[in-house]
């Protein structure tokens, strides 16, 4: 490949990181007015509480179903079969790749929807066990379950069809598709709940979350059509294109059922803390994972495709080429990001949260937590940037055995962390492991010679820290001087937060201009 084929590519990495940004901000703000809408219209009730269990029980599912185990194992398997298509010049072996892998994959969806639905009231009693001392809860937890158990079926497709167009490199479409959920919920809570009768009216979001799935695969079928791709699902468990993805998948499920165990482990000591504590991580935990789930997994949904392709290739130089952009950019917006959580976290706390029954202390609190949890920042995003080397070349094996690892150094951390530092402990502890994590992960690619980083690191990290000190000093004096977060009127607040973000976002990008960086040094 030559450099200026090089850079065209770079710069389409870029446009189509910028797309994915787009839309998952786009969802995140939607998901956030879903919650004010749900709180406003149907409060805290025995009728919210079923629904959010029988909507978790499908969605933790989906987890390995849809985006994570199966997009982890698909994607490499089906890029290398779209490589080996391009150069015999047909994509008859590819589609009949999807259309087995639709038809299996379909199968086991719906058999999984079956025994759910049946099984509704044993999968509420074991998700949710104190529902049983209320029969009116646990009845409609039951049957709000077996209206959204089969989104999974409906969702896990829509992952399969997402993850063909983004290996066609189509990447907005399945960006865009999670915003549906969020406006048929608000629908559902705006124009349903209402021809419910009291008590009942939460079963309008279950009827809800059924439409969204529906709607969500009907969405992106138009686009799998537009490049040929729709499936003709066929049942093959002996297709050796399935077994590899079977294969692929194992190492992936057992990942994902050890980042629960880690979760569950979290929440168990937090509830032995003093009330409020799971509250405070709460809310500190949903202001990291906006950097975390706009930026970093936008950079790693687009870079598996585009390694997965050049490993399918033989090119393990463009393979490195990729991974160092990736690296860098996802620094380049880490960086700030983490400080500004760390330096701004009571102004940011206080505005949006600081109303109602959400109190000073807790603000205060919460504020610790995403202290905690800002240290880590960067090493979260990095992974989600550092296992896509992994997952490209079809080695699942490696990121879960590091997974494990982390896992039990989160429990250690935990237990030493949690009664000195209380709530925090448990941030700094996830922290603290999320580091271990990616720096195995780093050292893996490392030592195996897949990975070694570019010429002009250095000027890069000089840079980051340069702007990120100065950006840092500005807000922190901005929101000193401001010193309206605990008790000043909320318009005031949103005014000066609203100041000290775009002061910050001026500084940061001015001294990056001053000290070199240019945009078109993001796209090589």
């Amino acid at each position: 490949m030559d450099e200026q084929a090089t850079k065209g590519k770079k710069g389409g990495l870029l446009a189509s990181t910028l797309v994915v940004s787009a839309m998952t901000l786009l969802s995140r703000v939607l998901g956030l007015v879903r919650d004010v809408v749900l709180a406003r219209l149907l409060g805290a009730s025995a009728g919210t509480d079923a629904f959010f269990v029988a909507f978790r029980i499908p969605n933790f599912l989906r987890r390995l179903f849809a985006e994570g185990a199966f997009n982890q194992a698909f994607v490499p398997v089906l890029s290398e079969y779209r490589t080996r298509a391009r150069d015999e010049g047909s994509l008859a072996a590819t589609r009949q790749l999807i259309d087995r892998v639709a038809g299996t994959l379909g199968g086991t969806l719906a058999l999984v929807t079956l025994l759910g639905v049946l099984g509704a009231p044993l999968l509420i009693w074991v998700f949710a066990p104190g529902f049983g001392d209320d029969p009116h809860k646990r009845a409609l937890a039951v049957e709000m379950l077996r209206l959204t158990f089969p989104y999974l079926f409906f969702i896990a497709l829509t992952a399969f069809a997402g993850s063909i167009l983004n290996t066609w490199n189509r990447f907005a479409v399945p960006a865009f598709t999670p915003v549906l959920l969020n406006l048929s919920l608000i629908g559902s809570a705006l124009y349903l709940a209402p021809h419910f009768a009291e008590g009942r009216m939460a079963v309008a979001l279950a009827w809800g979350v059924l439409i969204a799935g529906i709607v969500q695969l009907l969405f992106q079928l138009p686009f799998l059509a537009r490049l040929s791709l729709m499936p003709v699902p066929r049942m093959a468990w002996r297709d050796p294109g399935v077994r590899r993805i079977l294969r692929l998948m194992a190492p992936a499920l057992f990942g994902v059922s050890v980042s629960q165990i880690n979760l569950l482990l979290d929440t168990v000591l937090a509830s032995l803390l003093q009330t409020g504590s799971v509250t405070w991580l709460y809310y500190s935990d949903r202001l990291t994972e906006l950097p975390l789930g706009v930026f970093a997994i936008a950079i790693g949904t687009v870079i598996l495709p585009s390694l997965s392709g050049k490993h399918a290739g033989d090119d393990p130089q463009a393979f490195r080429r990729t991974l160092d952009w990736a690296l860098r950019l996802v620094l380049l917006i880490g960086v700030p990001a983490a400080l500004a959580l760390a330096v701004i976290a009571e102004p940011l706390l206080a505005t949006l949260f600081r109303h109602g029954e959400f109190t000073a202390n807790d603000v205060l609190r919460s504020a610790e937590s995403l202290r905690a949890y800002s240290a880590g920042l960067v090493a979260f995003m990095l992974i989600k940037v550092l296992a896509p080397g992994y997952f490209a070349r079809q080695d699942t094996k490696t990121p879960v055995k590091i997974g494990v690892i982390a896992m039990v150094a989160n429990m250690v951390f935990n237990l030493l962390l949690v009664w000195p530092l209380q709530h925090a402990g448990l941030a700094l502890a996830t922290s603290l492991s999320a580091w271990l994590n990616a720096g195995l992960l780093y050292l893996g690619l490392r030592r195996t010679g897949v990975f070694q980083p570019l010429a002009g690191w250095g000027r890069h990290w000089l840079r980051l820290l340069l702007a990120g000190a100065a950006m840092a000093a500005a807000i922190h004096f901005l929101a000193r001087f401001a010193g309206v977060w605990l008790q000043g009127p909320l318009t005031e607040r949103i005014l000066w937060l609203g100041l000290i973000v775009v002061a910050g976002m001026l500084i940061y990008l001015l001294v990056l201009l001053i000290l070199g960086l240019r945009p078109r040094h993001l796209r090589r």
